[in-house]
């Protein structure tokens, strides 16, 4: 048998641990070898706001949700947070925690809001007529 020194494995023939990071756990097991957010075709934007839906509050265990599913639920339940922090805080990879989020929208758990396009925001020059005009009264 030969040792597998590429990852680090502390034990012979191990490919299921690091030394440096300890058990690896593919993300395609955390998301059910899914690669989609849901049926539903949301996209989840790096910048996509994502806040716990309080009246989520009650879910109960039964709801098939992972330990994963849990951690996302608990990281935004305090504060909305972008799907960036959200992949950063749970040291999760951002395509694993587009397809968890996916499974939390479509239980209801959370909302995602998107921030207003920098085109559509109003022009730099239109505020600054609107302040002097509101100066001038």
């Amino acid at each position: 048998m030969t040792e597998n020194r590429t990852s680090g494995a502390s034990e012979p023939g191990s490919q299921w641990y690091d030394g440096e990071a300890g058990p690896l756990v593919r993300p395609y097991a955390m998301t059910g070898g899914r690669t989609q957010p849901g049926p539903t075709g949301v996209r989840f934007d790096l910048i996509a706001l994502v806040t716990f839906d309080l009246a989520a509050a009650t879910l109960d265990d039964a709801a098939g949700l992972g330990p994963e599913h849990r951690t996302l639920i608990d990281l935004c339940r305090t504060e909305t947070q972008s799907v960036a922090e959200l992949a950063a805080d749970a040291d999760l990879p951002v395509g694993v925690v587009r397809v968890l989020l996916g499974d939390l929208l479509e239980l209801g758990c959370v909302v995602i809001s998107r921030p207003v396009p920098p085109a559509l925001l109003p022009d730099e020059r239109i505020l600054r007529e609107v302040i002097a005009g509101l100066r001038a009264l």
